[in-house]
């Protein structure tokens, strides 16, 4: 399983191509309202979430989370104790932690990209504490995905979807898709 977490503000294509990508893969994935249980985008795209963050708990079949990014999505995403908790588990857990745009801070608040390859939006790099910060649209290192935007956002679906499956599965899709042709 899969977790979207969405907070008022997130950037509504670094949540919904992943999410389109990852389903297309036959991934289980979950919408998590951190907000409530409908969460407004930064450009006032309304989504109903599956589930909000008071229902949901660290689960040995969480096989990633994602991050979206967007403001102040970021921004809320990261004052949530309930998240920050799920973060915690599943870092101790080796689980994929995917966070796009600004949200790759919320990882460097918390050292977790100490010593590790990352990326993010421009003007965040000074938030990556540890990181050894790339200019690529994404980048993987070990059990961390991180993208640098909305426009990187197909990509980091693709990335995700690698990860939490394989690259055949991955390579399929993006065919099907069309994408990079």
């Amino acid at each position: 399983m899969i977790l979207v977490f969405l907070a008022d503000g997130f950037e509504e294509l670094e949540a919904t191509a992943p999410i389109d990508i990852l389903r297309r893969g036959k991934k289980e994935v979950l919408t998590v309202g951190v907000t409530g249980k409908t969460v407004v985008g930064s450009h006032k795209i309304p989504v109903i979430c599956d589930r909000t963050i008071d229902e949901i708990t660290f689960d040995p079949s969480i096989e990633a989370i994602v991050l979206p990014g967007g403001m102040p999505g970021t921004v809320n995403l990261e004052k949530s104790g309930a998240l920050q908790s799920i973060i915690d588990a599943c870092a101790s857990a080796g689980r994929f932690i995917c966070a796009i745009c600004a949200a790759p801070s919320i990882l460097g608040h918390k050292g977790l990209l100490r010593g590790k390859e990352a990326t993010c939006y421009t003007g965040f790099e000074k938030d990556l504490t540890g990181a050894v910060v790339k200019s690529q649209p994404v980048v993987r290192d070990g059990n961390i995905i991180t993208a640098f935007g909305a426009g990187a956002a197909f990509q980091f679906g693709f990335e995700i979807l690698a990860a939490v499956s394989d690259r055949e599965t991955c390579e399929n899709i993006r065919k099907s898709m069309r994408f990079g042709e």
